[in-house]
């Protein structure tokens, strides 16, 4: 081979080869800096929930332990857990009765002012949540129901039942209607054909759906606050009380505990939301 045309294509394979260095240390880069940005705020609150004794100007904490951990699990957190988990459980219930059948109706038939109807259930998160909150408290002073179970779980259907409509509007949507009315057409009565084709098909989204509902109800904080307060107290509301009080090992302890479930469930929910929910939002 002619010398001149190797050493061209030396050339240009060292070319190629420092552009794919090039490349993959740009995305290393990005990479990193993801890490940092996520990692970082998760790095001081793990700081905090073992630190002792951590005064300024030392860059680490002096004294490290589990001193604040166990207290928060001897203290009213356990509870206030507890608590959090069950009204998260039971909002995600009530979801999944009252929105399955809705969602089903909204997707299938051809309702009067459907687009109205969706926009309603939207309406609670287009606007700031602390006005919508104070306005419900106001007619739940009316009832009552301030400082109450019912209360908070009431004041957690407002928003839960947003994400639960519209993911579900959007599972029924992506399921194929010719076979409804092939098992209509085989004889199988409607509300047979729902429970033998349509709800099965539907579980992963439907699962995706509570997974959503679940996380948010659980992470709630202004209307728990609002409604809850002094008596009931979950857990945002305990990080909340917490940090006001300069307890940063309690708030940072608090604050992990919050966070490890909602990992898990979101991953969870990465394996049964399917793209093609995502890309039925809103389609009428």
């Amino acid at each position: 081979m002619n010398p001149v045309i190797e050493r061209k294509q030396a050339k240009v394979h060292m070319a190629g080869r420092s552009s794919s260095i090039g490349r993959m240390a740009v995305r290393l880069a990005i990479y990193a800096f993801s890490l940092f940005l996520i990692l970082g705020p998760i790095s001081s609150l793990v700081i905090w929930s073992f630190a002792e004794k951590w005064f300024w100007p030392h860059t680490l904490p002096q004294q490290w332990g589990f001193l604040y951990w166990a207290k928060v699990f001897d203290g009213k957190m356990l509870h206030s857990l507890t608590l959090s988990f069950g009204i998260a459980f039971l909002v995600t219930l009530i979801s999944i009765l009252l929105c399955l059948p809705l969602s089903y109706l909204i997707a299938r038939y051809r309702l009067p002012a459907k687009s109205v109807l969706l926009l309603i259930f939207l309406l609670p998160q287009a606007f700031p949540q602390l006005p919508v909150f104070t306005n419900a408290m106001v007619l739940m002073y009316k009832w009552d129901l301030v400082g109450t179970l019912t209360g908070v779980t009431l004041i957690h259907l407002v928003g839960a039942l947003v994400f639960s409509v519209w993911t579900m509007v959007s599972v029924f949507q992506h399921i194929s209607a010719s076979l409804e009315e092939a098992a209509v057409n085989l004889g199988a009565s409607r509300l047979r054909t729902f429970f033998t084709i349509t709800l099965p098909m539907a579980v992963p989204g439907i699962i995706a759906s509570s997974l959503l509902v679940f996380l948010y109800s659980l992470d709630e904080f202004t209307g728990s606050l609002l409604i809850g307060a002094p008596f009931i107290t979950t857990m945002p509301v305990f990080m909340y009380n917490s940090a006001m009080g300069y307890e940063m090992q309690t708030a940072s302890v608090t604050g992990l505990l919050l966070m490890l479930p909602g990992i898990v469930l979101l991953l969870l929910m990465q394996r049964f939301m399917k793209s093609e929910y995502m890309a039925a939002f809103g389609r009428g």
